[in-house]
């Protein structure tokens, strides 16, 4: 582990992806003071910055995992960018929750068929990936099952997950990283093809 932390950042990037998760480790200790201060800063909110701290490190493993990571020399400005993207959607999001109604548009815009014919088969084919998907997860470990039903179909929060599990916020994104390797994998192995 010493003599990881001597290593530079690409070549950490590198390792971790050829499966080293101790290079990873030192990239977390390296960066999340000043990742988790950029985004404590923006929020204001504890434990949103939390949970957004934990997304941002999961988006970073999975583009490393999936070879889509090409910013050599600027790791740090790239976590910077996934938190800051992170932060403006989870504010829009907030912004643009329960403001649609069908008097804006003149129409009845849940029972319009007209509105869904065009997209009806692009929705049976992302039903039938979500299917594939939850099937998948029946496949992992008990404990990581917890972490992923918990944060995605219960939209708890990795500390309200801690909490309920008894864990340390630290175990539930371990658990949680390694839930999403092992869904990749499996999705690989299956053919199901997960957008990133």
């Amino acid at each position: 582990m010493e003599s990881l932390k001597n290593m530079t950042d690409d070549e950490l990037v590198q390792l971790y992806a050829n499966n080293n998760n101790d290079a990873f480790d030192v990239l977390l200790m390296r960066y999340k003071n000043k990742v988790f201060s950029y985004i404590y800063t923006a929020t204001k909110d504890k434990d949103e910055a939390n949970d957004l701290f934990q997304e941002t490190f999961i988006k970073a493993v999975m583009t490393i995992r999936q070879g889509k990571y090409s910013e050599k020399g600027k790791f740090v400005s790239w976590l910077l960018r996934i938190a800051h993207n992170l932060i403006i959607d989870t504010y829009r999001k907030d912004k643009n929750e329960n403001t649609i109604s069908n008097e804006e548009y003149g129409t009845d815009l849940l029972n319009d068929i007209k509105l869904y014919d065009d997209s009806l088969e692009e929705y049976w084919a992302k039903e039938n990936a979500l299917n594939g998907v939850v099937g998948l997860i029946d496949q992992l470990p008990e404990n990581q099952q917890t972490i992923v039903r918990k944060r995605f179909f219960k939209d708890l929060s990795f500390k309200e997950i801690a909490e309920e599990e008894g864990i340390s916020i630290n175990t539930a994104l371990g658990r949680m990283r390694y839930a999403l390797i092992n869904l990749k994998k499996l999705a690989t192995e299956n053919k199901i093809f997960m957008e990133a």
